[in-house]
């Protein structure tokens, strides 16, 4: 057994190499393994369609690590590391099938307008809303960036009843209860205005009619408002880049192509990893599984019975398909030619349609009309394709991990590698019905299936992008398991990491950030 490292590291998604930095500077000796033949997880970026064209492979949006408190921390060292981010004045957008569109940026006063056209008691409600929000964020970002310990809660339970009394508390608290429909219809009167807030929920696994979504529409639509949206320049994955470099500057290692077969657990600590190819690799001080539930169950086998049904019973988000397209031109938006320069258009027209897209996914079925998510970074970030060309990063969602069914009655297939291409083109075909001539621009084209992603990440299971549901029975105290936020596990020395633990998912690695700190403090 090789004796070489104080901290082993499972996965190399960005919550593993995060903890890794804060490890090393606290002078630990930390070695990563990554089965995939290069590391990041989700955050990567590649010429996945032709040459010259780049292309995030799933996270797109970096303004959560941009906020992160991790990046306040090591922003400097990561900037000098080559980290760099190109900010997107315009948002995020809905085009609606009747010809109209809303558009949120960083413009206060021109969100107010966009709104008053749909309605004016909306715009005097969105105004409201934007006078709160430092406030509201003081008290959500503080709930949403702590540890779920008994100190912890204590203390922020103190500020806010400090801060806004037991009633102002307890609104806030229904408020984190609620459903995307259940506060955008108490709070806002247009379908339009609900339904571009609304099309935030399904990033999340939240359906508008799902309790405890509310806060990521509200969330999303004002801190994009007050705080803008960026992006990594040349790809999502100069995020990853500047994060092997600072850990290879420490003298850690993030070997690829390195898949683990066991945790070795000696008289019930974790001492060290058993690879697929046989070698063994000793940790002196601990073990991090950055892995499924399910996944960390094969590795460490049975251990106590309430901890081992937690692994077994954490229900993963229905999956995504992934579709690249390289293009000649952005698409031309029937609606306005405006929505060529927002970094994401949604194309979810009415909260009704994204229940019945949601529901046909959770049932297997292959939705009939999906939610689809047009991110067109090249508008923001030139530099991801050939002069004048650009890349557009459609993510269809819902879809279901394991097909049993199609609700449009026209796709037979029962397995992804044969209903992907179909299953692109019902997708396509929304894109197309509101900006004809797009499917003409297209120069090439990469689908990646619910079952790809998997392959790639075993993280994502049936293709779910965020590692698992983040209902209320799976959030807050319950992530991945009652008494298991803060990565704990019944054996000794071994900590469990990823967007499968508190705070959970996003690119804030707000769950590989608070182990660093545990287990440096």
């Amino acid at each position: 057994m090789r004796q070489n490292s104080d901290v082993l590291i499972v996965g190399s998604g960005v919550n593993s190499l995060a903890t890794a930095v804060i490890l090393q500077r606290a002078g630990l000796r930390v070695s990563v393994f990554e089965q995939a033949s290069e590391p990041g997880g989700a955050v990567k970026s590649g010429a996945y369609t032709a040459p010259g064209f780049t292309h995030d492979w799933a996270a797109m949006n970096l303004s959560l690590f941009t906020g992160s408190p991790f990046f306040q921390e090591f922003g400097d060292m990561l900037t000098e590391a080559g980290l760099e981010f190109v900010p997107a004045q315009r948002c995020f957008a809905s085009s609606f099938v009747d010809g109209r569109w809303l558009g949120i940026g960083n413009d206060a006063e021109a969100n107010v307008s966009a709104i008053h056209a749909f309605a004016n008691s909306d715009s005097e409600t969105w105004r409201a809303l934007s006078d709160e929000f430092p406030d509201q964020a003081s008290h959500i970002f503080a709930i949403l960036g702590s540890s779920f310990g008994f100190r912890a809660v204590a203390k922020n339970i103190w500020k806010l009843l400090r801060a806004k009394k037991l009633s102002g508390a307890l609104d806030l608290g229904q408020f984190l209860a609620s459903s995307p429909r259940a506060w955008l219809d108490e709070t806002f009167t247009s379908p339009h205005v609900k339904s571009t807030l609304a099309a935030w929920g399904m990033h999340l696994d939240f359906a508008p009619d799902v309790a405890g979504g509310a806060l990521f529409p509200y969330l999303e639509a004002m801190a994009n408002q007050a705080f803008g949206m960026v992006i990594g320049k040349g790809g999502a994955d100069t995020v990853t880049r500047a994060l092997l470099k600072c850990i290879e500057a420490e003298g850690g290692t993030v070997t690829c192509d390195a898949r683990v077969d066991r945790i070795l657990i000696e008289q019930g600590r974790a001492v060290g990893v058993r690879l697929s190819d046989g070698s063994e690799h000793r940790a002196e001080k601990s073990v991090i599984a950055n892995v499924a539930p399910k996944n960390l169950s094969a590795l460490i086998g049975e251990t106590e019975p309430h901890y081992d049904k937690g692994l077994k019973n954490f229900r993963h988000a229905p999956g995504t398909m992934m579709v690249h397209l390289a293009m000649e031109d952005l698409p031309d938006w029937g609606a306005s030619d405006q929505l060529r320069d927002y970094a994401y258009v949604h194309l979810a027209p009415s909260m009704d349609q994204m229940a019945r897209c949601y529901q046909q996914a959770v049932a297997g079925l292959l939705p009939q009309e999906p939610v689809v998510v047009v991110g067109q970074p090249t508008t923001i970030d030139p530099s991801r394709a050939p002069a004048g060309k650009h890349t557009l990063w459609l993510q269809v969602r819902m879809v279901p991990g394991e097909i049993l069914g199609d609700a449009g009655g026209e796709i037979t297939a029962l397995d992804w590698q044969t209903a992907a291409e179909p299953m692109a083109q019902r997708a396509l075909d929304i894109v197309e019905a509101h900006a004809p001539g797009t499917r003409a621009k297209i120069i090439a084209q990469r689908i990646v299936t619910p079952a790809e992603l998997e392959a790639d990440n075993p993280n994502l299971v049936g293709g779910d992008q965020i590692c698992g549901s983040h209902h209320l029975s799976q959030h807050f105290i319950y992530r991945p398991m009652r008494g298991r936020t803060d990565g704990t596990t019944p054996i000794k020395d071994l900590y469990h990491t990823g967007a499968a633990v508190w705070p959970g998912a996003g690119t804030g690695v707000g769950p590989g950030y608070l182990l660093g700190k545990k287990l440096t403090s």
